[in-house]
């Protein structure tokens, strides 16, 4: 499953940067999880990851350590590509249907 990471940094997270993403890419290879990308933002999040996670408490797991080692705070989103949505819409019996 795949998921989008908003995160912040902590106090002092940008003065220990290099040791913060080693020790967080360890973490989700321990996990499980898998990082597919990197981007830092400007505004209400510092960063924006996009992981792929085994299950949900893995995500929970990394997020919980996240925070507990004082790098900052985390929110994550389950993301689903555009066929599962296409999938779902059928399931919901959206798909198909005709305006009247």
């Amino acid at each position: 499953m795949k998921y989008v990471m908003l995160g912040t940094l902590g106090p002092g997270s940008m003065k220990k940067q290099e040791s913060r993403t080693s020790n967080a890419r360890a973490k989700l290879k321990e996990l499980g999880m898998k990082l597919e990308s990197v981007y830092y933002t400007q505004g209400a999040f510092d960063f924006v990851d996009v992981v792929d996670a085994p299950n949900p408490e893995a995500m929970l797991a990394f997020s919980v350590w996240y925070s507990e080692q004082g790098f900052g705070k985390l929110t994550s989103l389950p993301a689903f590509d555009e066929r599962t949505m296409v999938k779902a819409l059928a399931r919901g019996g959206i798909r198909g249907k005709k305006k009247r």
